[in-house]
């Protein structure tokens, strides 16, 4: 019964989220191992990119959704886990889908940068104001409140030290960072893998019987955010290079964030919870899916 959705308790470990986190760090290293100073000064020569980026990432997604929300009409806990996706930053796991799908690695980075530090205020921000936009979402929503100190350290544990760190090596070993690049780059989507199935086999008989109210609602949206990303780097003339990788920052969001906040503030309301979980593995799914189809796409222009 959909009455009984929000009893569902997911069995989830906060503490094992930090352990995602930290696999999520190294695949931004292995992507960073490939990115030099010189890619982020070319971003400052031509900032259009990175300001398209920031917009999409901050305002159409939220937008986008809410129109969504407002058309389906979902069940209110399930729409309200729609908005925190929508709040949250973008997955720093698109870098890999990035490099995977050729597009720009160093813009990736630095939108992926930018919308992590900016989460500190955005997150929140968006959430509440247009989680309190619909009226449904609005009786449930509670106020949300980040500590900025967990979530610094949160950004600099998955994103700061391994950026820095692959970095700082592609400068001064330049020929030991590529070859290191190789290897860790596969192992470590393989490790993030493994954390999610397991998980995922931890509530599989949960999932499988409760998978369908969310199931095509988070295919869906996932889509839209994808296109919408695609198309609007597409309208004001980005190359194909760009337009993929704004569409891939647009469409693969932070989950593992927002599960954290499902948890931490909501006490894992089930159809929020239910929904962002979902998101996090479809997010792997369909972020292989498109980087290996625009993977074998030569570049338009």
């Amino acid at each position: 019964m959909m009455q009984n959705i929000d009893d569902i308790q997911i069995n989830f470990n906060a503490d094992n989220l930090w352990l995602v986190n930290l696999t999520l760090s190294l695949v931004m290293f292995g992507v960073a191992l490939d990115i030099s100073m010189s890619d982020f000064r070319n971003l400052l020569k031509s900032p259009k990119p990175v300001i398209i980026g920031i917009i999409s990432q901050f305002f159409l997604i939220p937008l986008v959704t809410f129109i969504m929300i407002w058309l389906i009409k979902p069940y209110p806990s399930i729409a309200l886990g729609m908005f925190m996706v929508a709040a949250c930053p973008g997955g720093n796991i698109s870098n890999f889908f990035t490099k995977l799908a050729g597009g720009n690695a160093a813009l990736s980075v630095s939108l992926t940068a930018f919308a992590s530090i900016a989460s500190l205020i955005m997150t929140p921000l968006n959430f509440a104001m247009w989680g309190n936009f619909y009226e449904p979402t609005s009786i449930l929503l509670k106020t949300v409140k980040l500590d900025p100190l967990e979530v610094a350290n949160f950004v600099l544990l998955i994103l700061g030290i391994p950026l820095i760190i692959g970095m700082v090596i592609n400068n001064y070993h330049n020929i030991f960072a590529k070859k290191l690049a190789r290897i860790l780059k596969p192992v470590s989507i393989l490790i993030f893998l493994a954390f999610i199935i397991g998980a995922f086999a931890n509530n599989f008989s949960l999932f499988i019987e409760h998978i369908h109210y969310v199931l095509f609602l988070v295919i869906f949206h996932n889509a839209i955010l994808l296109f919408t990303g695609f198309s609007f780097a597409r309208i004001f003339g980005l190359s194909y290079l760009n337009q993929k990788t704004i569409s891939i920052e647009t469409g693969i969001q932070n989950a593992g964030l927002g599960l954290l906040l499902v948890f931490s503030f909501f006490d894992g309301l089930g159809g929020m919870a239910l929904l962002v979980a979902f998101w996090a593995i479809w997010d792997i799914l369909s972020g292989l899916l498109i980087s290996f189809f625009w993977s074998k796409k030569r570049i338009k222009h």
